[in-house]
């Protein structure tokens, strides 16, 4: 329902690619197209006090730079917001800003807490919970959509797998939501940072009561486990808890909230969904190339190397977008149209390489789990005011969505 200006191509030199801002306000798809056809590997100019920046576009080359790990890292940071402002404090210790043996070592400790018995067994509390939500909602009749319903399913499945009490759910979720974007343009930027270190306390006071724990949640799996005979160390056990709780919490809820707008957008993919005529699987993965929770991620050159017919040289800021690649032409037939029946469909959502998303198939069940309950519990879906985007150059959603549920 907002209409959004378009920035024009010719505006690229001029426009600020990791401003929180230009996303929220304005709709990029033309720039993206123009650079995929023109200058997929794009040399970002220096902004205010900020370093330049390669801007990679095409599926291609954002294929490459995720393979390659010879030359690229993420243990500056693997977001422009950390890349550009010196680094990330949590390299060497979080799991997203880990290479090599250290990241294969807790990615395998990590990896034990999402086994297929124990997604199967959230499997279930997830869907009655999503039911759960949209009947109250449509016994509302008017409800937000990202807070009533999008808000509440991830955060109640990644808060199940670390066992998080349920009076302090709605205040991690206030954290999480902020810890990255912001709701308005003007919020300060301590703003995230206050975020960030409110979820890194609980967590560390959570690791703290859980030691020694036989419990078999992923708080209590990190706390006793060992690697090469040694535990974790505090700033480990704090960092990994927060990447998976902010993991696990924003790609769901950014998903959702745009899977809802996509199906008011399109009443005829609205209607594929209610008559069955699409499978659940395949119209799950349409969701999440479609809405792109996350626009872009980051790397540092560790060498000089050749993407894209440019060189890149060692030291060099190096961001790969999603979003562009989730709709490149070359890869993607009518990659800008929502078809919930697209087949095949090798996105780029959940990155790919080393750093394929740890918590892939939970992000999956959500989404199924939505999509499963409008198409069981719900006649018809309006939209009854204007949605309103997140600030963040990383994340890819909105704060709010007003809609109406018809039973």
């Amino acid at each position: 329902m907002t209409s959004r200006p378009m920035v024009r191509p010719e505006d690229i030199d001029s426009i600020d690619l990791a401003s929180p801002r230009l996303y929220a306000e304005n709709e990029l798809d033309e720039v993206w197209r123009h650079l995929r056809t023109h200058r997929p590997v794009y040399w970002h100019p220096p902004r205010a006090d900020r370093p330049g920046f390669w801007v990679i576009s095409r599926y291609a080359d954002v294929n490459k730079v995720y393979q390659d790990k010879a030359h690229f890292t993420t243990e500056n940071g693997n977001a422009l917001a950390t890349l550009l402002t010196g680094g990330d404090s949590a390299s060497g210790t979080m799991l997203a800003v880990t290479d090599g043996v250290r990241h294969h070592q807790i990615r395998n400790v990590l990896n034990k807490g999402f086994s297929k018995r124990t997604l199967n067994l959230i499997a279930h509390s997830l869907q009655q919970s999503v039911d759960r939500l949209l009947l109250a909602a449509l016994d509302k009749g008017e409800c937000d959509a990202a807070h009533d319903i999008s808000a509440n399913v991830p955060l109640g499945a990644i808060c199940d797998l670390l066992e998080i009490p349920e009076a302090d759910r709605t205040f991690l979720l206030s954290q999480t939501a902020h810890a990255w974007s912001s709701d308005y343009a003007d919020a300060p930027p301590e703003d995230n940072w206050v975020a960030k270190n409110e979820i890194l306390l609980y967590f560390s006071k959570l690791c703290r009561e859980r030691k020694g724990s036989a419990n078999d949640d992923m708080v209590s799996l990190l706390a006793n486990c060992r690697i090469d005979d040694q535990p974790l160390n505090s700033v480990e056990l704090m960092a990994n808890c927060y990447g998976l709780m902010i993991g696990g919490d924003e790609t769901g809820r950014h998903a959702i909230t745009g899977a809802i707008l996509a199906l008011i957008e399109h009443p005829d993919q609205w209607r594929a969904l209610k008559n069955g005529d699409v499978d659940l699987d395949t119209a799950t993965e349409e969701v999440l190339r479609w809405t792109v929770p996350s626009l872009h991620g980051g790397r540092t050159a560790t060498g000089d190397v050749v993407v894209g017919g440019e060189q890149i040289k060692a030291g060099d800021v190096v961001s790969v977008w999603i979003y562009s690649a989730n709709r490149d032409e070359t890869v993607f037939d009518q990659p800008d149209r929502f078809d919930l029946a697209r087949t095949p469909n090798k996105h780029f959502t959940f990155a790919y390489g080393t750093h394929y998303c740890l918590g892939h198939h939970l992000g999956r069940m959500e989404v199924y789990a939505v999509l499963d309950g409008l198409r069981r519990l719900v006649t018809d879906l309006e939209q009854i005011g204007e949605e309103k985007w997140i600030y963040s150059s990383i994340l890819h959603g909105m704060s709010s969505l007003p809609v109406r549920l018809t039973a």
